[in-house]
């Protein structure tokens, strides 16, 4: 048969439909992996600049005020006590004072009874180790989280936007805000937690990316697939159960985080599965993904957690250590009595943790800490002339744990757009976003309206960096694509200067506030901008 005997056309069918097909391939591919940042110099150099601002922030004059500042009497001395004994031991009467004055001979000879474990504990100890038992030596070690988290969000950020300018503003926003600076601080646990969810959340977003690559090279698998092919082994979901294992052993209430993190990892998962062509991506997910995520992560957090009571384990003298000896059970007789004595301790701290309902005239509800309706002060002192560097008739100094107003007001406008966007354009950053605020947010409701919790504004803490996510996510609008015309890119970059002077503006105004500077009493007072909840 000759050439001219083929039909018209003889091959050129085939020839384009397979060139349709991987151009099919192409887009899909695309959508699973959109490219990200090719400016790795700039990335790193925009991210390490606001995190050194960051670290001179928390910082300088960190010993100062030379005091137990707020709950530190708690936590440093619990880390001290972790240091010496390996579990957290009474003190004697007026122990603060004395190791203020430099004498550590303050233990008393009995066990004490804590409610929050021991990891955040053991990082103001490590702190306390290096640099001696002072408030310098408690608060280093949160004060490097804090400065880390910076980075950490700065670089986070820049990947989920593919903008090293999102992620700089995003780190910026994150150094220069009062909650954030004073509770980086201050040894209390609840920045070592909101760092630990941070990460957890990081390594999320990189299994995401590691999914979607794992997609993306099996796209043949899953055309035509009812539920697609296995994704493979995920090593950064076990980083993720680590690190989520880590926060739940600085503040129980990470576990909220663990079932939000753990879905939201599941959704991406189905996303991913339907971009990618499999006709039911939520059985497949469910079939297929969800239940190597939770061995993954669930059982990793878990055995992290035990880990860090380590040293009340391994030893006898901690509080309760030897109720399940004394207590033996014909049920559970084949655990461990060291277990059952943990577990009996945690139940006894779920009990106090559930029932506290005493007055502070600082508690406030959650519904205002979005707006800093009610922060904590968490020192004051008043001076008269000629004291501590005060040059007129009264001074006061203070750390009030209050946020910048211009981050903390706009957050509100910022998370419904992160709900306009979840629903309109199923943004994957908006869905991440609003998890981590469910997770770290509305449990307190069902606390304040079922057990009238005690509760404290600063606790919001553990959520403000995806509050500054959201912000940071509405200024690339504002900002505009990077293919808008010179003048719309030239209006969004006022706007955003703009926003992010008044940030640094009323950051500026507020610092001598977060940083327990002595101010003329009317100048402290000014600097309040007249909000009589503040005081």
């Amino acid at each position: 048969m000759t050439d001219a005997s083929l039909p018209s056309g003889g091959i050129e069918p085939a020839v384009s439909e397979s060139a349709e097909v991987e151009e099919h391939r192409a887009r899909v591919r695309r959508r699973l992996l959109p490219p990200g940042p090719t400016d790795r110099l700039a990335g790193w150099v925009g991210a390490l600049v606001v995190t050194v601002l960051a670290g001179v922030l928390r910082f300088w004059q960190l010993g100062q005020p030379h005091a137990f500042v707020f709950d530190e009497t708690y936590y440093a001395k619990d880390g001290f006590g972790l240091l010496n004994y390996g579990y957290e031991q009474d003190f004697i009467d007026k122990a603060d004072d004395k190791i203020l004055n430099g004498d550590l001979n303050v233990f008393a000879d009995t066990a004490s009874y804590v409610v929050h474990p021991p990891l955040g504990k053991w990082i103001i100890a490590s702190g306390e180790q290096l640099f001696g038992m002072n408030p310098f030596g408690w608060r280093v070690a949160v004060a490097v989280l804090g400065t880390l988290s910076v980075l950490l969000l700065a670089r986070l950020v820049r990947r989920m936007t593919g903008s090293t300018v999102l992620g700089t503003i995003a780190g910026f926003l994150l150094a220069i805000d009062g909650l954030h600076l004073v509770m980086s601080r201050t040894a209390l646990l609840d920045l070592p937690l909101s760092f630990f969810l941070l990460a957890a959340f990081g390594a999320l977003v990189f299994d995401r990316e590691h999914g979607r690559r794992r997609a993306a090279a099996r796209l043949e698998g899953f055309e035509g697939s009812t539920f697609g092919p296995g994704l493979g082994f995920r090593p950064w979901r076990i980083l993720a159960g680590v690190l989520l294992g880590a926060a739940l052993a600085t503040k129980w209430n990470a576990l909220f985080f663990v079932f939000a993190f753990g879905l939201l990892t599941v959704w991406w998962d189905v996303s991913a599965r339907r971009v990618a062509g499999a006709r039911s991506p939520w059985l497949g997910s469910l079939s297929r993904d969800a239940l190597p995520a939770f061995l993954f992560i669930v059982p990793t957090a878990l055995v992290t957690y035990i880990v860090t009571w380590s040293g009340w384990l391994f030893t006898s003298g901690g509080y309760n250590r030897t109720w399940g000896s004394e207590n033996p059970s014909t049920l559970f007789r084949w655990v461990p009595d060291s277990l059952r004595s943990l577990w009996h301790y945690h139940a006894e701290a779920w009990r106090f943790h559930t029932g506290l309902n005493s007055n502070h005239p600082y508690e406030s509800h959650p519904w205002s800490w979005l707006v800093q309706g009610r922060p904590v002060s968490f020192y004051y002192q008043e001076y008269g002339r000629g004291e501590l560097g005060c040059d007129v008739e009264r001074c006061a100094r203070e750390v009030l744990a209050v946020g910048n107003p211009i981050i903390w007001w706009s957050s509100a406008a910022a998370l419904l757009v992160m709900v306009w966007l979840l629903i309109s354009k199923r943004d994957w950053r908006a869905g991440a976003v609003l998890a981590a605020l469910a997770a770290g947010w509305l449990p307190w409701f069902w606390y304040a309206d079922h057990n009238e919790r005690t509760m404290f504004s600063f606790y919001a803490v553990s959520f403000l960096p995806f509050l500054i996510m959201a912000i940071t996510i509405c200024l690339g609008f504002i900002l505009g694509p990077k293919d808008s015309s010179p003048r719309r890119r030239a209006v969004g970059a006022t706007a955003v200067g703009g926003f992010l002077l008044l940030a640094a503006m009323a950051a500026v105004a507020m610092a001598p506030l977060w940083m327990a500077q002595v101010l003329p009493y009317e100048d402290w007072l000014n600097r309040l901008f007249g909000i009589r909840s503040w005081i």
